[in-house]
């Protein structure tokens, strides 16, 4: 894989779409793992699925789309600690929003109603 940022890759392809898939499995078991929830809004769950498998293609580890990859111990590699640390517990959400506390889901779903 290459190291370019920049380098297109085929979504479409089926290398990408067989990787999507195991990025799917590796979010699911996150959020399992750590008693997480999915963001309620489904397009921000598959936009950050879609980064994490890029990065993972250009990369060969599912850091965090939302943050450029510098090859340097700042790389935020999913899940990562400030989320882990800080992010979801004190603000009931990671960074890019994929993973939601269960108090973050109940509020945004009260506020609709």
């Amino acid at each position: 894989m290459a190291s370019d940022s920049t380098q297109k890759i085929d979504m479409n392809s089926p290398e990408f779409l067989s990787e999507l898939q195991k990025t799917k499995q590796f979010t699911d078991k996150v959020v399992q793992q750590f008693g997480f929830f999915y963001n309620p809004d489904s397009e921000v769950n598959e936009s950050i699925q879609l980064g994490l498998t890029r990065h993972k293609m250009l990369h060969g580890k599912r850091y965090c789309p939302c943050f450029f990859v510098t090859h340097t111990k700042e790389d935020r590699l999913c899940p990562c600690k400030p989320a882990l640390a800080h992010e979801i517990p004190h603000e009931g959400h990671c960074h890019c929003g994929i993973y939601c506390s269960k108090e973050f889901i109940e509020a945004s779903v009260s506020s609709k109603a």
